[in-house]
């Protein structure tokens, strides 16, 4: 009973269907660790349509459950017996009928079968090295295992750490098609690579803010070059979101939408009329340099939402020097301008 509690405690914003269904039974609340989120989940089942479909790493079953959706049947493998228990009369609560539980490991049981696609989302919990973000360091090692996968399949899709670098990650798989970086309101939650078994000469970035009101895309091609745009500060800010950071679109996001940069790498953007860009924006009320005497100014704030970009003082030491709560209308942010000047940007949300 106690289990039940803690472990539905725990999923009530993550995963509100289930949350919301009194006959769920849940596992330990370490099982639920590594779960994508129903919005995360969500979007990945969107990715790829099909017929048939194996989440080689089924877990509690979250994933399997959307890709219910787009697959005619979906095979959920999951070595651990009593979590392939609990996913399979969780299933039928949910009374969803094209979902075959299998207690058994992934790599082991897709012998002899063939599937339009495949899902890993290896455990990024090591025996020694605790932890872990590389795709080699986890379990299972999909590196090692292409060549084995792409016996049973001509698309594999692969989840991992919000924290892996993109480059390593393309040094460590091969033939992938696609990245997508998922943000809920503005928190990288996953990575998403999908590789084809033809290989690709190509790899599309899409990137996706799923926000409380809207959400924001924005895509292009690994290897894209772009000439960035640099200006001082004008009358609006530009500051991207997690996942267009995450990707590294620094100068093709200033090309793309013509707002300039205020440094190479501060990676804020301005313009004189407001645009729509993948990100917040900003209404700039002032823009100071950093000395004594505008700090005098400052201070005489109680309260604001502090941003550092290319600054050599962190959030919290600028706190506890200036004494302002975090909070409310305005938005300082603290940066570099293109002379090399740290300036600040006093604004409020355009």
């Amino acid at each position: 009973m106690i289990q039940q509690i803690d472990s539905r405690k725990k999923v009530e914003h993550k995963l509100p269907s289930w949350f919301q269904n009194k006959m769920i039974f849940y596992p330990p609340k370490l099982n639920l660790e590594q779960t994508s989120s129903e919005i995360t989940a969500k979007y990945k089942a969107s990715i790829f349509k099909g017929t048939t479909m194996a989440d080689l790493t089924g877990g509690f079953g979250v994933d399997s459950f959307y890709f219910s959706k787009q697959f005619n049947a979906v095979t959920h493998f999951e070595k651990d017996t009593n979590l392939s228990t609990i996913a399979q009369h969780n299933f039928n609560q949910l009374n969803v009928a094209n979902i075959e539980c299998i207690a058994k490991d992934g790599l082991d049981g897709i012998t002899n079968h063939f599937y339009d696609m495949m899902y890993l989302d290896p455990s990024r919990r090591h025996r020694l090295k605790g932890k872990v973000v590389l795709l080699s360091d986890c379990e299972p090692n999909v590196p090692e295992q292409l060549n084995h996968l792409f016996k049973h399949t001509h698309r594999l899709l692969v989840k991992t750490s919000p924290m892996l670098d993109i480059s390593k990650g393309m040094k460590e798989l091969d033939g992938v098609s696609e990245i997508h970086i998922v943000a809920v309101n503005n928190e990288v939650k996953e990575l998403l690579w999908l590789l084809k078994k033809e290989g690709s000469t190509t790899t599309e970035i899409k990137t996706i803010n799923v926000r409380n009101n809207d959400t924001q895309h924005f895509n292009y091609f690994l290897g894209e070059v772009s000439t960035p745009l640099f200006s001082a500060p004008k009358k609006y800010l530009y500051e991207p979101n997690a996942a267009v950071m995450k990707s590294g679109a620094f100068d093709i996001i200033s090309d793309r939408y013509s707002i300039p940069k205020l440094h190479q790498n501060s990676h804020l953007y301005t313009s004189t009329k407001l645009k729509e860009v993948p990100g917040r924006r900003f209404l700039i009320k002032g823009v100071y340099n950093y000395n004594k005497r505008n700090l005098k100014e400052i201070k005489t704030l109680k309260k604001a939402n502090i941003t550092t970009r290319n600054f050599p003082e962190s959030v919290a030491n600028l706190r506890k020097k200036l004494n302002i709560t975090d909070g409310g209308e305005t938005y300082l942010f603290f940066t570099t301008d293109l002379n090399n000047n740290k300036i600040v940007i006093d604004t409020t949300k355009a």
